[in-house]
């Protein structure tokens, strides 16, 4: 278990954040970094060619390592829709063939396979919320020899019900069905692995759980997914792109595994110091601490909810770090601003509020949820 990290922000006291899943606040080291790259590029003169590579490789590191990966495996783009866009791009796909969603799928990892289908003559599978939350079994229902490409997160952003990945990736491989994982809202607090999770690409934006900049996010490419198309044509993906002074030599080499798929302009002086602190950080804690210790914080929040009368996830399909307090028909018109009024920060989404706390969080943010929603219900 991990103790109260608040310190290293920079939270007021009235204020109870428990939205990480909307956006991270920022790490005080991380804010260091921003002003130290800031401070960088008011003097451009001093950057040199170096200065364009270094904190991006090693940003590239880090995120490799939090899911048994490899910097070579890993591209840096600015949003997770354009890390979906290249698989969407380079992944085989058939006429009459399904892409395969969850229902409420977050629109990153939904808009370009229905520009894919409506190009290629196929359809969106979309699999129903179930009943019971076992979203796996759902998907497993609707896997067969007609579905080309299966898109889902590792948690539903709504509500933080988990998606058990490995049967479904397994299967995926049996039928010779591309998988394509948005991971934005577990990677950070909730183990990964790609040696566990066979997928063909994995996208984690940095600014939720990774406690990173906002425009930038990781694609991960499987070996065999490495020598696609990328939709940036730049120079700084080119092989022997340091050489600034041979850029007009101009190649059609690549530098090495997924860096192809990499946005230009992604060698931000400020972004990257940014990263590469928030990462650090991360794994300074330790994913499975994270999770550890987030679960035990969010039981207290489930046991509160339940004695009002509202319902979670089963605790087998819900999420170590985020959960979905449910109304009985909607949540209270009244109740967001009335949690802002009280400086209680969560996610209303449709029939339920979401709660995502972190290690800055402490018993009084929850004392002061269930205050408001005492009042609300």
């Amino acid at each position: 278990m991990i103790e109260c990290q608040k310190h290293l922000f920079r939270l007021p006291d009235d204020v109870s954040y428990l939205n990480c899943a909307y956006m991270s606040p920022l790490l005080r080291s991380v804010e260091a970094a921003a002003r130290r790259g800031l401070e960088r590029q008011r003097r451009p003169w001093q950057i040199v060619s170096e200065d364009f590579f270094t904190d991006t490789e090693r940003a590239r590191e880090l995120f490799a390592g939090l899911i048994g990966a490899c910097a070579d495996d890993i591209a840096l783009t600015p949003s997770a829709s354009f890390g979906i866009g290249v698989a969407a791009a380079n992944l085989p796909f058939k006429r009459g063939q399904r892409v395969l969603v969850l229902d409420e799928q977050y629109p990153s990892n939904v808009y370009a396979w229905r520009e894919l289908v409506s190009t290629n003559g196929g359809e969106i599978l979309t699999i129903g919320r179930p009943d019971d939350d076992d979203w796996a079994s759902a998907v497993l229902k609707q896997l067969d020899e007609r579905v080309g490409i299966c898109a889902l997160p590792q948690v539903h952003w709504t509500d933080g019900s988990v998606v058990d990945l490995k049967p479904i990736a397994t299967r995926c491989r049996e039928l010779s069905i591309s998988l394509v994982l948005d991971l934005s809202q577990s990677l950070g607090a909730m183990p990964f692995s790609v040696s566990e999770i066979d997928a063909d690409y994995g996208i984690g934006a940095a600014y939720k759980w990774l406690f990173g900049p906002y425009g930038l996010s990781f694609l991960y490419a499987r070996t065999d997914r490495q020598d696609g198309r990328p939709l940036d044509y730049n120079w700084i993906s080119r092989a022997n792109s340091e050489d600034f002074a041979g850029l007009v030599l101009y190649r059609d080499e690549y530098r090495p595994g997924a860096r192809r798929y990499d946005a230009g302009e992604r060698a931000s002086q400020v972004m990257m110091p940014m990263a590469v602190a928030a990462l650090e950080q991360v794994h300074a804690w330790g994913v499975a601490e994270i999770a550890t210790t987030l679960a035990a914080f969010n039981t207290e929040i489930v046991d509160r909810a339940e004695q009002l009368g509202l319902s979670v996830p089963a605790s087998a399909a819900r999420a170590p770090h985020m959960l979905g307090v449910r109304f009985p028909k909607q949540v209270p018109d009244e109740l967001f601003n009335a949690l802002r009024a009280g400086g209680v920060h969560v996610g209303v989404r449709g029939s339920s509020i979401r709660i995502a706390p972190h290690l800055y969080n402490e018993s009084r943010d929850i004392d002061r949820l269930f205050d408001v929603l005492a009042k609300a219900i």
